[in-house]
């Protein structure tokens, strides 16, 4: 797992600002409302607050969870910048693996394929357990990866080029087809205000997982009602889904 965003995490959002966040918010208000809505929600791997922020404004109480403190600084300032004067939002640099908070939670939620950045199952496992413990009985936990396919196209579709609003990226992958891990390879140049560039390198591994793995995985640390679904959709997945959807219930 990555220790630390560091010169990533200033521009992050800019290199993210066509991600779906609305479509991961609204899957997880979907699932509230099948299966309880939340009073306090915690966010992991938060990032720099683009889902917690925008749940912590419409009243839920959300706890945002980061292992880099530059993503937790950016988040910061974006709540501050918009106004926010609630004690919705709390943020904490935790590593997933070893999470915990003083109080159980009704919901959790892990979006943006942050568990693909565990590579190790005993980690994944410590990841599941601890979210067990800390959601309250009838809680949801639910979490987006992609699947074993989508790493096999990244592989074979590289490399990536981006040129757009002062930043140029290209983006390159190896791909371990036995240990399904895929290392990512970004060299990004951003324009500084005096024209000239500066350059940010930067390796991201992630591992993918099967779903009848993830399903076993989840049933090991006590979850017993578990929902897979597909593409921000409350769909049955199958082999044409680019990312999978769990939903575990304690």
């Amino acid at each position: 797992m990555m220790e630390a965003y560091g010169q990533f995490a200033t521009v992050y959002d800019r290199l993210m600002a066509d991600m779906p966040y609305e479509e991961w918010i609204a899957f997880a208000e979907a699932v509230w409302q099948e299966h309880g809505q939340p009073h306090k929600v915690v966010d992991l791997g938060c990032g720099t607050g683009s889902i917690a922020i925008p749940l912590a404004s419409q009243g839920y109480k959300v706890v945002g969870i980061d292992l880099s403190s530059d993503m937790l600084a950016v988040a910061e300032q974006k709540w501050v910048q918009q106004g926010a004067t609630s004690g919705n939002l709390t943020l904490l640099e935790q590593n997933m693996c070893r999470w915990q908070i003083s109080e159980q939670v009704d919901s959790v939620i892990s979006f943006c394929d942050c568990l693909n950045y565990i590579v190790d199952e005993d980690d994944l496992l410590a990841t599941l357990s601890a979210t067990y413990d800390q959601l309250k009985p009838g809680g949801s936990f639910i979490f987006d990866v992609h699947p074993i396919t989508r790493f096999e196209q990244y592989a074979a579709d590289q490399p990536f080029v981006y040129d757009e609003n002062g930043i140029t990226y290209m983006w390159s992958s190896e791909y371990d087809e036995d240990e399904h891990i895929i290392e990512h390879f970004l060299s990004i140049f951003v324009e500084e205000p005096d024209g000239r560039y500066s350059r940010i390198d930067e390796e991201h591994i992630q591992r993918a997982y099967s779903s009848k793995w993830l399903e076993g995985a989840l049933r090991s640390v006590g979850f017993t009602h578990i929902h897979l679904y597909s593409d921000f959709q409350l769909k049955a997945a199958d082999d044409d889904s680019t990312r999978l959807f769990f939903v575990a219930i304690k």
